[in-house]
C-alpha cells in the first residue's frame, strides 16, 4: 500500500481508502461479508474509512465502529486508522439546492446532535474527520457553522472539518475552502468526471486542503459490468441513477474505453489508476462490499500511476454533466 499526505493535517493515509455507502444503501450487501471485507482491507494496509450517518441511519458507522474496536491499540502495532463521517442535511435532501437556507439544512443544534450520534455509533470519543454531507457555497461565510465546527474541534470531538460537494458541482465549495476553516473536500472524480481538475484541485494545492475522490467507478459504469439491460431492485440508488436518461450512454461510453486498455489491464484497474495518477488526490474511496472488490482494487493500486500518454488519451473521455433529479 502506498500512503499520501492528507493535506495540511499531515496525516499519512492509504491512497486507496474505503467507501462504505454500499454497505447500507445498495442491494446485495450482507453484514458478515461487509465485516470480512473491512478486515481484509485493514490487513492490506487501508487506514482511511469513509462513512456517514445517512448510510443506513448509522448502520455503516456501527460496522466501522466494530472494526475500530478490533484494531490493536499499541501505536507500534499498526498505522493509525482514520475514520471520516458526514452530518446529514436536516431536510434530508440530496443534493442541496441554491435556494436552501443553512437554517434548514445544518442548524447549529443539528450539527452537534449528529456529531454525537456518529460518536455513539462508532463507539469512540472522537471522529477524525467530520464532513457536511451536502454543501452550498452561499453558506461559506456564515459564522454559525464555522463556530460550531471549530468548537467541536477544540473540544476534541472531531479532528478535522470537511465538506462533500454535490455531484457534478466541483465549483460549489471554492469560497468555503478560502475561509481556511475546511481541512478536506470530498468530490466525485473519475475518468468521466474530470471537472475537479479545472478549479478545485489547483485551489486545494494552493491551500493545502486534502482531496477525497469518491465514486471512482461512476456508480458502476466504469467497472464494465453493466449492460443496457441492467436492472436494480426498488430502493437501490442505482435504479434511479441508471434510468433511461443515463444507462445507455454510460454503457456506450464505458465500452469506448476498452480500446485503450493495455494488455492484461481491466477497466476497474484503469479507472482507479487514472485517479491515482493525479497527485492532488489524497485518497480515493471505492465502495468495497465484497472480498473480491477489496482484492481487485488493492491489486490495481499496486500498479501505480498510469503512463502519461495513457492519461492523455483518457482526457478525451471527459463527460461534463449537469445535476438532474435522477443524479442526486
Amino acid at each position: 500500500m502506498r500512503y499520501r499526505r492528507f493535506g495540511r493535517l499531515g496525516w499519512s493515509v492509504s491512497e486507496l481508502g474505503y467507501g462504505m455507502w454500499g454497505m447500507a444503501g445498495w442491494s446485495g450487501s450482507e453484514d458478515r461479508e461487509s465485516h470480512a471485507s473491512l478486515r481484509e482491507a485493514s490487513r492490506r494496509g487501508c487506514n482511511f474509512f469513509d462513512t456517514a450517518w445517512a448510510y443506513g441511519e448509522g448502520h455503516s458507522e456501527r460496522l466501522l465502529g466494530e472494526l475500530v474496536r478490533e484494531q490493536p491499540t499499541a501505536p507500534s502495532v499498526r498505522r493509525p486508522l482514520f475514520c471520516a463521517s458526514k452530518i446529514p442535511p436536516k431536510n434530508r435532501r440530496w443534493p442541496s439546492r441554491r435556494d436552501f437556507a443553512l437554517d434548514d439544512v445544518f442548524p447549529v443544534d443539528h450539527i452537534r446532535a449528529y456529531t454525537e450520534k456518529t460518536l455513539e455509533n462508532l463507539g469512540t470519543g472522537r471522529v477524525d474527520l467530520m464532513q457536511f454531507h451536502v454543501w452550498e457555497d452561499a453558506w461559506a461565510h456564515d459564522e454559525r457553522w464555522q463556530r460550531e465546527m471549530l468548537d467541536l474541534k477544540r473540544e476534541g470531538l472531531i479532528g478535522a472539518i470537511g465538506i462533500s460537494v454535490n455531484r457534478w458541482e466541483p465549483w460549489n465549495g471554492l469560497d468555503t475552502l478560502r475561509t481556511g476553516v475546511v481541512d478536506a473536500v470530498q468530490v466525485i472524480y473519475n475518468i468521466f468526471d474530470q471537472a475537479p481538475e479545472d478549479e478545485l484541485f489547483p485551489l486545494c494545492r494552493e491551500l493545502d486542503v486534502a482531496v477525497i475522490a469518491r465514486v471512482p467507478f461512476d456508480e458502476g459504469s466504469l467497472t464494465g459490468a453493466l449492460t443496457k439491460e441492467s436492472t436494480w431492485p426498488e430502493g437501490d440508488f442505482r435504479r434511479g441513477y441508471f434510468g433511461p436518461e443515463n444507462l445507455e450512454q454510460s454503457v456506450d461510453r464505458a465500452h469506448a474505453l476498452e480500446e485503450l486498455l493495455p494488455e492484461g489491464m481491466t477497466l476497474p484497474e484503469l479507472a482507479l489508476r487514472f485517479i491515482l495518477s493525479n497527485d492532488a488526490v489524497s485518497t480515493v474511496i471505492p465502495g468495497m462490499r465484497k472480498l473480491g472488490h477489496v482484492r481487485a482494487n488493492f491489486a490495481a493500486s499496486a500498479g501505480g500511476p498510469l503512463p502519461h500518454d495513457l492519461v492523455t488519451a483518457l482526457r478525451v473521455h471527459r463527460w461534463d454533466r449537469a445535476p438532474t433529479a435522477w443524479s442526486a
